[in-house]
């Protein structure tokens, strides 16, 4: 099931920066962008609870009525305060229609594995799925029926029902999620006499990371 698009109000802003940011939230407000298709930056304010409550409900398509028309966008970037717990900026880029756009989605496991009745227990590895499809067309969430997995069974990402015009972009091998029995490691002794005692090992820092690689196209930095 594709999602509607959120329908809200934004207002064009001119104060910028954290002050004037922190003054917006105080006021029930949230601070955003709007960029992309070659046109120009707009900084936007908008009703702070009706947008979150889109988010939790999992919207990335937004119809935003702003100076008397409407903005078709996609939310690009979600930022959280030092907590992680508030919503404090949100980033959106425009699209068209026909777009095609790759977005993050959750996986959502239903009923109960048959291998539970065996001392099985699901464990899901990959909760979200990163996907590519029509910006019309992105689905809330994809859902599975884990009800046939068995002791010892692996769901991969090939397994997973995709919508029609959705392409997963991960490995189609990796795996989502396992029905497997848990079981108590117990240690041994040595049994060796004499045997030294074992050597710890600290992990080496890695060396060379490289660089997060920039977005082209995102907006100019913004003081939160």
């Amino acid at each position: 099931m594709a999602v509607k698009s959120a329908q809200v109000a934004a207002k064009s802003r001119e104060a910028l920066g954290t002050r004037a940011n922190r003054r917006l939230r105080e006021a029930g407000l949230l601070p955003g962008v709007i960029y992309g298709h070659k046109e120009a930056v707009v900084p936007v304010t908008l009703p702070r609870k009706e947008v979150v409550e889109h988010l939790r409900h999992g919207a990335h398509l937004f119809d935003l009525s702003l100076d008397g028309k409407s903005e078709k966008v996609l939310v690009k970037e979600v930022q959280f305060d030092h907590l992680g717990m508030e919503v404090i900026h949100v980033d959106f880029a425009r699209v068209s229609l026909d777009e095609k756009v790759k977005v993050t989605i959750p996986v959502e496991l239903k009923g109960t594995p048959k291998g539970e009745a065996e001392g099985g227990v699901l464990q899901q590895i990959i909760n979200e799925l990163e996907i590519e499809c029509l910006v019309t067309e992105i689905p809330d969430a994809i859902r599975h029926n884990v009800s046939e997995m068995a002791l010892d069974d692996a769901l991969h990402i090939k397994d997973l029902k995709l919508p029609s015009g959705v392409k997963a972009l991960q490995d189609e091998d990796l795996i989502v999620a396992t029905v497997k029995e848990i079981k108590e490691e117990v240690a041994t002794a040595a049994t060796e006499e004499g045997a030294a005692e074992p050597e710890l090992i600290g992990r080496k820092p890695a060396e060379g990371d490289a660089a997060a690689e920039g977005d082209a196209a995102a907006p100019p930095a913004e003081k939160k």
